[in-house]
C-alpha cells in the first residue's frame, strides 16, 4: 500500500539521510561493534548535516521544525541501514523535549546549542539495579544543601552512558513523597563524584555504549534542576509517549526490511532442486508476515500523524509500541528460520537484526507494562 504520511520535503529528508549514513556511519560501523562504542566524530557529523535538535528552535542552533514525521524517516533509515548504535532517535526524541520544554532561558543557552552541533552527547538515567520500571523503587536520591544538590546512587542500562556530556538523572528529592517525590537535575561530564563504570556487554547493538553510572556525594547546582521541584513524574509521564512511539517506528522499519531480505533470499536459495519460494509453507510464511507487516504500518503510521498533530494518548502509544516490538521479534525470528543455518550467522543481516532488536520489547517499558497501561485504561 502506498504510503500517505510524507511529502517532498520528507522524501528529500530521506535522501540527506541516506547520503549520511553512506557517507559517515556505515564505512565505520564493523569497527564501532568491536569497539563498543561509536565514534565522537560521527555525532559532529550528524550535527554538520542538521540532523541533530530538528525541533530545537533556531535561535539555539536547531532545525525549527517539530514535525514528527522527520524523525519517523531518521527512525526508518537507521534502522533499515542496521545502525542503532548512534543513538540518534535517544538524543533527538526522548532526551531534546525535556530541554525544550522544561529548561530555562539560562539553561537552553548553556545547553542546545552543543546538543544540536554534536558536541554535546546527552543520556537519561532513569533505571537502576533494584528498580527496573518502578518509579517508586528509585534509591538515587538528592539532599538540599542550599546553594546545591548533594547527588548518591547508581543506575544503570544507561544508553549513551560513556559518551554522554550531558545526564539527565531522576533522583529522589523528597523521601516521602514516593513517585511524585522526584526531580531531574542535570549533571555533566566532569563533575566531581559522578562515575562511569563499565561498558556493558550485550547480546546486540554492541555499538551502543550502555553503561553503569555511579554518583558519589556529587555536588549538583541549584541551576541544573530540570523543570519543577518534585515534578519528575509528570514531566516523564508527558514524555514517555514519545519514546515509544521512537521505538515502534524502529520495530516496523526492521521489520519490513527483514521481510524483503528474506524474500530475496528465498527466491534465490534452492533446496531439493528448487528455489525455497517454490515451497507452499515458505509462501505461507512470507504472506503471513506481509500481512502482518501491512496491517501494524497503517496503524502506526496513522500514530505518527496523530502524534505530529498533538492528537496522541498514551493509551495509543502503548498499542504500537508492544505490538509492532512483538511482530519485530516474530519476523526476526521467522526470517532466520527461513535463512537456515546462514542465518545464524553474523555476516548475515538477520542474524544482526535478530539480537539487535530484542530489546526493543523490554526498554521504553516492557510488553508487560503496556498492557496494564492499556488494561487500566479500559477496565480502570
Amino acid at each position: 500500500m502506498q504510503r500517505r504520511i510524507y511529502d517532498a520535503d520528507h522524501e528529500a529528508f530521506r535522501e540527506t539521510v541516506r547520503t549520511f549514513l553512506t557517507k559517515e556511519v556505515l564505512p565505520h560501523y564493523e569497527q564501532w561493534e568491536k569497539d563498543g562504542i561509536v565514534s565522537r566524530d560521527a555525532w559532529r557529523a550528524a550535527g554538520r548535516q542538521g540532523l541533530l535538535g530538528l525541533a530545537v528552535p533556531e535561535e539555539y542552533g536547531g532545525g525549527g521544525n517539530p514535525d514528527f514525521r522527520y524523525a519517523a524517516v531518521l527512525a526508518e533509515e537507521f534502522t533499515r541501514a542496521g545502525a542503532p548504535g548512534l543513538a540518534i532517535g535517544l538524543h533527538n526524541d526522548i532526551i531534546g523535549p525535556y530541554l525544550t520544554s522544561l529548561a530555562t532561558e539560562e539553561q537552553k543557552r548553556r545547553w542546545l546549542p552543543g546538543f544540536c552541533s554534536g558536541e554535546t552527547i546527552t543520556a537519561i538515567a532513569m533505571t537502576e539495579p533494584g528498580a527496573g520500571s518502578d518509579l517508586q523503587g528509585i534509591r538515587t536520591s538528592a539532599e538540599d544543601r542550599g546553594d546545591h544538590w548533594l547527588l548518591n546512587g547508581s543506575k544503570t542500562f544507561i544508553s549513551n552512558g560513556i559518551l554522554a556530556d550531558l545526564v539527565i538523572v531522576v533522583a529522589k528529592t523528597t523521601p516521602e513523597g514516593g513517585a511524585h517525590g522526584l526531580s531531574l537535575l542535570v549533571v555533566e561530564r566532569g563533575t566531581e563524584g559522578f562515575e562511569r563504570g563499565r561498558n556493558l556487554d550485550k547480546i546486540g547493538q554492541k555499538a551502543q555504549d550502555t553503561a553503569e553510572l555511579f554518583f558519589n556525594d556529587v555536588r549538583v547546582p541549584k541551576e541544573n534542576l530540570l523543570g519543577e521541584l518534585n515534578g519528575a513524574f509528570v514531566h516523564l509521564m508527558t514524555n514517555l509517549a514519545q519514546e515509544r512511539m521512537g521505538i515502534a517506528m524502529a520495530a516496523i522499519a526492521a521489520a519490513e526490511h527483514l521481510l524483503e531480505i528474506t524474500t530475496t533470499y528465498v527466491k534465490e536459495r534452492e533446496a531439493f532442486g528448487r528455489p525455497l519460494a517454490k515451497l507452499q509453507h515458505i509462501r505461507f510464511e512470507i504472506a503471513e508476515m506481509a500481512t502482518e507487516c501491512a496491517v501494524t504500518r497503517t496503524f502506526l503510521d496513522r500514530c505518527i500523524t496523530d502524534h505530529a498533530n498533538g492528537e496522541l494518548d498514551h493509551v495509543h502509544a502503548s498499542m504500537a509500541k508492544w505490538w509492532a516490538t512483538e511482530l519485530q521479534k516474530r519476523v526476526a525470528d521467522r526470517c532466520l528460520q527461513l535463512h537456515g543455518g546462514y542465518g545464524y550467522m553474523t555476516e548475515y543481516r538477520v542474524a544482526r537484526a535478530f539480537t539487535d532488536g530484542r530489546i526493543q520489547t523490554i526498554y521504553g517499558g516492557t510488553t508487560e507494562i503496556m498492557k496494564e497501561i492499556i488494561g487500566r485504561s479500559l477496565l480502570g
